[in-house]
């Protein structure tokens, strides 16, 4: 069996604001990009617009449980629940699963940085590290790190009671979210999902972790594909999910399809000269055949070498006009790639193309790429 599967529900928030309208404009112009370059100096970074909590988690008790990560994600979801008119469905949200791309919890800096400032002058730094931990720490601190914690809230908060499945694994761990979420719903294995992730990159755990490697661009703003004179990721707060349906679902309650998700495909390279280009090349293959002028929407990190191939693969498209997600918004890791799906379905919602490719290759392995259609 080999159903169409569309996508009525799209939950999108970043720098720019929230919502399919924002990001379509950003589209359309690409001149609405907002970037702070001085509170992680020498790092750049898309920091989140201030949302409305309340709007979509109405208990502060909820939000104050959180970290900013979850939160984010739990808005943007109930947004795509909004879109896809299925928040006040009980009946649809029981059968509803949800599949999340999740990375790891967040830390308290303020702790960490206590503890290591007084670790200095302990006699017994083991010991004084223990006793610490478990004074210091609060236990819901150590259940928020739970990565699977954010589809729990998800569900607490909207009342979603189907299954759920969390993926690690940095930008595959969304393309593979999205890809099996498709797969689901064209075998007959699910009728409806729910599908997204959400990364908070105003962390400075996580631009440590990502300097070590030696993947941040340091310094100002410079398109994902300019970035020879110093190449790099610059990260982004963002979150996206999608309401996934099989066509017969959507058309039988009356509900508007955003676009039609044709394909989506994934690779893991060695990640030797030219195999991400190669490997990009092979699941454009796997897509079908593009028309000349679709819309092809890019994940690509910024990175030195793995950025230039994924731009030589999409340059095989007949004709294509290119955008690169993290010029928008920057690149939101485990979300980079359902953020990026979300943009292709909003600018086929608005009317701005007939067809879209998004491709991703993720900063230190994986690679994805999807087909959407207009609906």
């Amino acid at each position: 069996m080999q159903r169409d599967v569309v996508i009525t529900g799209v939950g999108l928030a970043s720098s720019l604001g929230e919502g399919i309208e924002t990001h379509a404009a950003a589209l359309g112009d690409g001149t609405a990009l907002v970037v702070d370059t001085t509170s992680f100096a020498p790092y750049p970074v898309h920091p989140l617009k201030p949302l409305e909590l309340d709007r979509q988690i109405p208990k502060k008790s909820d939000q104050r449980q959180m970290e900013p990560w979850q939160r984010l994600g739990v808005y943007t979801a109930g947004l795509a629940l909004d879109s896809a008119g299925l928040k006040e469905d009980a009946e649809a949200k029981a059968a509803l699963q949800v599949i999340v791309a999740a990375g790891g919890g967040e830390r308290d800096h303020a702790v960490d940085s206590a503890i290591l400032t007084d670790m200095r002058g302990a006699g017994d730094p083991g010991s004084f590290l223990n006793e610490r931990l478990m004074g210091d720490l609060r236990p819901t601190l150590f259940l928020a790190q739970l990565s699977n914690l954010l589809a729990g809230n998800i569900g607490i908060v909207h009342g979603i009671t189907g299954a759920s499945r969390t993926f690690m694994g940095e930008e595959q761990s969304g393309v593979d979210a999205i890809r099996i979420a498709h797969a689901r719903i064209a075998s007959g294995q699910a009728e409806t999902i729910l599908v997204g992730g959400s990364y908070n990159a105003e962390r400075r755990d996580m631009l440590l972790l990502f300097e070590l490697g030696g993947y941040l661009r340091q310094g100002g703003f410079a398109p994902v594909f300019a970035r020879d004179d110093a190449p790099g990721l610059i990260s982004g707060s963002a979150s996206a999910f999608l309401v996934l349906e099989s066509a017969e679902r959507a058309a039988a309650r009356g509900a508007r399809a955003h676009a039609r998700l044709g394909a989506v495909a994934a690779a893991r390279s060695k990640r030797q000269p030219g195999t991400v280009e190669a490997a990009l090349r092979g699941l454009l293959a796997e897509l079908g055949t593009v028309s000349a002028g679709a819309l092809a929407i890019s994940a690509a990190t910024g990175v030195a070498g793995i950025t230039a191939e994924e731009a030589a693969a999409i340059a095989s498209l007949p004709q294509a006009r290119r955008v690169a997600t993290g010029d928008l918004v920057g690149h939101a890791v485990e979300a980079a790639f359902p953020v990026s799906v979300a943009l292709a379905a909003a600018a086929l919602s608005k009317g701005q193309t007939q067809e879209a490719v998004v491709t991703g290759a993720g900063h230190w392995r994986g690679e994805g790429a999807a087909h959407l259609l207009k609906a």
